[in-house]
């Protein structure tokens, strides 16, 4: 399914771009990460910069991790820049659920029993966790990350102790290629 061409074209305004292409480089980075480490936990937030992320692991390990990901999505391999534990997942959740119970209180305002009201809830939560896992890939995949690549290069990636891990600040460059002219 396209996206709508006004969309398409505000997603690729900067910042939009370079936070779409730094929050890919960053799920990609993670999946590396959890490959090498699977026993440990990673998150990270993109910004128009490039992005952070917590790990415990050591720098060295952190900047191999980047330039593979980097790599492998320049290579085409786009399914790395969407990944499960994405707070987009989340937020998408949370959004059908609240739809889910307005719409409940809405359809069962003069419904005195608690347990058809509890029935119906439960019954559009159900489909609500059902839809809302493939809705967050695809708003992942089209709108939330871009995999494209091409033109971004890293420029920095250093540790920033906190506490009992570390927080990494992977700083990008990205050059998009010059519009054609008419």
């Amino acid at each position: 399914m396209a996206l709508p061409q006004f969309l398409q074209r505000w997603l690729e305004r900067p910042p939009i771009a370079q936070i779409r292409r730094n929050h890919a480089l960053e799920h990609a980075t993670i999946h590396v990460l959890s490959r090498r480490f699977p026993q440990r936990s990673f998150a990270g937030y993109s910004d128009p910069r490039g992005f952070w992320l917590w790990a415990d692991v050591s720098t060295e390990d952190v900047a191999q991790a980047v330039q593979e990901a980097l790599q492998r999505l320049q290579a085409g391999e786009s399914h790395l820049a969407v990944h499960p534990g994405c707070g987009t997942n989340y937020l998408v959740m949370a959004a059908l659920s609240a739809v889910a119970a307005m719409g409940t209180l809405r359809l069962t305002r003069r419904v005195r029993s608690w347990w058809d009201r509890f029935s119906l809830l439960t019954s559009l939560l159900t489909i609500v966790l059902v839809l809302a896992q493939p809705l967050g890939h695809w708003l992942q995949a089209f709108v939330t990350t871009s995999p494209d690549l091409a033109a971004m290069q890293v420029v920095d990636v250093r540790a920033v102790p906190r506490g009992r891990g570390t927080l990494y600040r992977v700083e990008t460059a990205w050059q998009p290629a010059a519009a054609p002219r008419a």
